[in-house]
């Protein structure tokens, strides 16, 4: 059976794969899995009838399980990894939060306006935390095999390597090595390149309006 899958069209260009990291999440997660599915690409800012009519709140992602549209993407993955338990994704519990706080570190730091706010610190802070527990249990964040955790992970990464690198010419400090080794191993899996948007250029463009509003 193939699942139907909802999910973010890239900004100014409604035919291709847009830069939401959480309908990438969802998407990782069937190609980790061999789930068939197909992709309906979602124009956010001319949303399409049939779409607000099964989910009236008009988030993406949104998958279809047994007639039923069903939004969030942490509900999703619990989803699929039940009706899909091969092979598994689950993280152990202990390691479940692992990186949970970066992306909100990093989106306060790429609006951030006053360098010294603090707000590149705690970045840091959070990242080195990763490179740290990686150092220890990597190269994953649960050893050797890819987990949910690291399929949720991977495109919050990607977007803070885009968008800090355009709109704050920041990078990750070089130090943080197994960090930088964990996003090389993530960002060239199979799963990421085809699930990835389809040029950076769509994620600057989904950010550009919340930096500079």
């Amino acid at each position: 059976m193939v699942l139907e899958v909802a999910a973010k069209a890239a900004v100014g260009a409604p035919d291709l794969l847009g830069d939401c990291p959480f309908c990438q999440r969802v998407t990782l997660t069937l190609e980790e899995k061999k789930v068939p599915y197909k992709l309906h690409l979602i124009n956010l800012s001319d949303k399409p009838k049939w779409f607000t009519e099964v989910n009236p709140e008009g988030k993406v992602p949104v998958v279809k399980f047994d007639d039923k549209w069903v939004p969030d993407s942490d509900v999703i993955v619990g989803i699929i990894e039940e009706k899909y338990p091969e092979p598994s994704l689950k993280t152990p519990p202990e390691f479940a939060s692992v990186g949970s706080k970066i992306l909100g570190s990093f989106v306060t730091f790429l609006k951030s306006k006053d360098p010294s706010d603090g707000s590149e610190q705690a970045l840091l802070t959070e990242l080195k935390a990763l490179d740290e527990h990686l150092k220890a249990h990597g190269p994953y964040i649960a050893g050797e095999k890819v987990t949910a955790a690291d399929l949720s992970l991977a495109p919050k990464l990607y977007h803070l390597k885009v968008a800090l690198g355009h709109f704050k010419k920041w990078t990750v400090p070089a130090d943080l090595a197994h960090y930088h080794k964990y996003t090389e191993l993530l960002f060239s899996r199979e799963s990421f390149v085809k699930t990835a948007p389809a040029d950076e250029k769509y994620v600057i463009a989904g950010w550009e309006p919340k930096v500079n509003p």
